[in-house]
């Protein structure tokens, strides 16, 4: 062992012995909502006013807290037959997915929630399969039957779109790429229920609909939320003003993986960015942000192994853990320290039974703790939340039930599910025991 890395495992231990306080397990209890595929991601909303918090997915919507009532909010008519092993046909309801045999792929990639025509009540924005349109459902203020659809935007690209303030005004945009270019779709002040207005930031460079790879932040410092993708970063510029072309900054962030974002990682005052480097393959990692000749650059530091050369398979990480297809990522702080996590898993069934990375490998769903270390040397620990449900495009980590804990919504292949985050207070022998070992 080197001295840089001596000194970042005496530094790790330090933090996990602060980590564990009152020797503190955070575990999940796993909810299953259903086993049918409807979508490729999952939200939450308090969509019936009781002040519970409900979870959505696909053309349903969940009344929290238990999750048992289900509410059919757009039409869910999508059925597939399945032949028995008698010869006989059965009828399930949903996409074909974990229930059956075949690859097929729902109508909903994306679930975010909000009150878009400022009625009071919370909504749902549906971003559907790459290159479709995207749309958002009116609450019908307690009343049953199907919601009202209104357009968003007809053609919404890329397979890591973002529902989020990428303009500054402190209201969320659908920033994606769209008919060639990468930008953002902005609700009518004036009429909710008009189709959002699009504005490019990039020239047409025939961005494709299936490109992956893709998330905001502010990567120079500047308080402006910049637009990251596979082959560099966009600077948001001082003024919108006229929908001016942004400035492109080319780095190769991999082949296209997950969500992107910028943080600073290693507490040095720059944001750093973190992403998955490919979405059907195998990689996580963090690029720190570096100074080159007055220009910033980044450095690569591996998390997750990535293939090298005619490798199959990646070796696991310091820590034992490899896993494929990292399709969906977010970044919240899990265990309350003031330091941002990452919340990632396995894509199940991405491509169907075959022809991925591992398609039939456990559906893993895991939070990697960041620790910073001397020097500006940070790690990420690995903790297994579960191994039969990973995630979808989409994977959504907050505060769902008011505990100040961070929950974790699921929609993909095998289902709906909540992941709801618990603490218990343990032995110093059981603390030590659930914690994982580096240097494998």
């Amino acid at each position: 062992m080197n001295k840089s890395s001596l000194a970042l495992a005496l530094a790790l231990s330090v933090s996990l012995n602060a980590f564990a306080k009152d020797h503190v397990l955070h575990t999940f209890k796993k909810i299953q909502l259903t086993d049918q595929f409807w979508g490729e991601g999952a939200s939450f909303g308090d969509f019936n006013h009781d002040g519970k918090m409900d979870i959505v997915s696909g053309p349903y919507w969940w009344e929290g807290p238990d999750y048992k009532k289900r509410h059919e909010y757009a039409p869910a008519t999508q059925t597939f037959k399945l032949k028995k092993a008698d010869g006989n046909e059965e009828t399930i309801p949903g996409f074909e997915g974990g229930l059956g045999k075949n690859n097929t792929y729902s109508k909903n990639f994306f679930a975010f929630t909000g009150d878009f025509n400022h009625d009071g009540w919370t909504d749902i924005l549906i971003l559907g399969f790459p290159g479709e349109d995207s749309n958002w459902y009116e609450n019908p203020k307690g009343r049953d039957g199907h919601w009202v659809k209104h357009l968003a935007l007809d053609v919404t690209d890329n397979e890591s779109p973002a529902f989020t303030d990428i303009t500054g005004d402190g209201k969320p945009e659908i920033v994606c790429a769209s008919k060639g270019s990468y930008g953002y779709a902005q609700p009518d002040a004036s009429d909710a229920t008009k189709p959002w207005k699009w504005h490019s930031i990039t020239p047409n460079n025939n961005y494709h609909k299936f490109t992956h790879g893709m998330g905001v932040g502010d990567v120079n410092g500047d308080g402006r939320m910049d637009l990251l993708e596979k082959d560099g970063w966009w600077e948001h510029p001082a003024s919108l003003a006229g929908d001016p072309v942004w400035k492109f900054h080319k780095f190769n962030f991999g082949v296209g993986g997950a969500q992107m974002y910028a943080y600073d990682v290693n507490g040095d005052g720059r944001n750093d960015v973190i992403t998955s480097t490919s979405a059907h393959g195998y990689g996580l990692v963090w690029y720190e942000n570096i100074s080159e000749n007055g220009e910033i650059t980044f450095k690569e530091h591996v998390i997750l192994n990535k293939l090298v050369g005619d490798q199959k398979k990646p070796a696991p990480n310091n820590y034992g853990v490899v896993f494929s297809q990292l399709h969906a990522i977010d970044l919240i702080d899990m265990d309350g320290d003031g330091l941002k996590d990452i919340v990632t898993g396995k894509r199940f069934w991405a491509h169907g039974p075959s022809g991925d990375a591992e398609p039939n490998a456990p559906a893993v769903l895991y939070w990697f703790k960041l620790v910073r270390g001397p020097n500006h040397t940070a790690d990420f620990i690995p903790y297994l939340i579960d191994d039969n449900s990973g995630i979808g495009t989409q994977v959504v980590a907050r505060d769902i039930n008011g505990d100040k804990l961070p929950d974790i919504v699921v929609g993909n292949k095998k289902g709906t599910f909540v992941h709801l985050h618990e603490t218990k207070k343990v032995s110093q022998a059981e603390w030590e025991k659930a914690q994982p070992k580096a240097g494998r």
